[in-house]
């Protein structure tokens, strides 16, 4: 199975992020205009946690709150597991999976450099897939038996 830095080079794209001192509306806001479920928050240039479209209906709407005043620093969750570039993915598939995590912060040298979740991990195991078939089918086809 491939790396976290594989799988963060198959997404591209920018860190989508908010501080903590941001109200939730903000955080929503990038949810909705770049269709992701989380952001990760941001504290001069340090990771200080992560908000998830959960936590802001949990924390947030379910209590009645006001989501523009409302501080991110409120509802998100603080120093959150991270995981590193070098990190095989297979690894970051049994936390997922057995902590309930959907999202990763991916740090190197302490620097956020990105975040995977469950979608980019199962993205990785189909390719994967999608190899194996492929070289499956051509030994079968011109290299195997009776090719």
């Amino acid at each position: 199975m491939n790396t976290v830095k594989s799988a963060l080079a198959q997404k591209g794209g920018t860190l989508i992020h908010v501080r903590s001192s941001d109200m939730v509306v903000e955080a929503l806001l990038k949810m909705r205009d770049n269709r992701v479920r989380s952001v990760l928050v941001i504290d001069d240039d340090v990771l200080a946690g992560i908000v998830t479209q959960g936590d802001c209906a949990i924390r947030v709407l379910l209590p009645g709150l006001d989501a523009t005043q409302t501080p991110v620093s409120q509802v998100m969750t603080r120093d959150p597991v991270t995981v590193k570039p070098a990190d095989p993915l297979e690894g970051c598939m049994t936390m997922m999976a057995s902590r309930g995590f959907r999202h990763l912060p991916v740090l190197d040298a302490g620097k956020v450099v990105g975040v995977i979740s469950i979608g980019d991990v199962v993205k990785d195991v189909i390719r994967d897939l999608e190899l194996n078939v492929g070289d499956l089918t051509r030994y079968i086809m011109t290299d195997g038996p009776g090719g």
